[in-house]
């Protein structure tokens, strides 16, 4: 008797629910079919929330924010918090908070909590999983930082640092299982996450 071949789920439609152009660019490595809409959520902190469970817990809401109106799709969410020590890296959003960012960064660990959720055409599976990236900061000069931030201008960014770019020089060493997390999109637990609800990416 033949065995049967199982065939795979199709990965399609596609939404990102995100805005960042960053995220969009990391989604096309994997699939070149989808679609993106702004989530509208409010990201506030909840009180005494750890990083981990804000990243978490704002990846899952911007996927569940978009699904009713979308519900033969699937949905892709996702959210980065940044931390130097106690203190979470916003956006800078102009050059003076981006120079402070860094010379607090100097010298210091910056860990990035990257999340990741999916949810399955009909929303009524999700799946959210978190990688956690640490980044090591050379000793910085305040000339060397602004000189950074002139070129790169890396203000739409938390932390106000793009490892993809000119951001490397700037750091001793990086821990982390994903480079796509750190850019803003954990693209091998995506995978993880499609495989577990027996889609492939080929």
């Amino acid at each position: 008797m033949q065995k049967k071949t199982l065939k795979p789920i199709p990965f399609s439609p596609v939404l990102l629910a995100s805005s960042s152009s960053f995220r969009q660019l990391l989604l096309a490595k994997i699939t070149s079919e989808f679609d993106s809409i702004s989530p509208d959520i409010d990201e506030t902190p909840h009180q005494h929330e750890s990083p981990e469970n804000l990243a978490l817990r704002l990846a899952a809401q911007k996927a569940h924010s978009v699904c009713h109106n979308h519900p033969g799709h699937w949905i892709i969410g996702s959210d980065q918090v940044a931390m130097c020590g106690t203190i979470r890296l916003e956006k800078p959003g102009n050059e003076q908070n981006a120079i402070q960012q860094l010379l607090n960064a100097s010298g210091n660990r910056v860990s990035f909590y990257t999340a990741v959720s999916l949810l399955n055409p009909g929303g009524k599976y999700p799946r959210t999983e978190l990688d956690i990236c640490h980044v090591y900061f050379k000793t910085l000069q305040r000339r060397q930082i602004e000189r950074y931030i002139e070129l790169e201008k890396p203000l739409n960014c938390a932390g106000s640092f793009m490892s993809e770019g000119l951001g490397i020089s700037l750091v001793d060493r990086i821990e982390g299982n994903d480079p796509n997390a750190l850019v803003g999109l954990p693209l091998i637990l995506l995978v993880k996450l499609m495989e577990e609800f027996g889609v492939g990416v080929f």
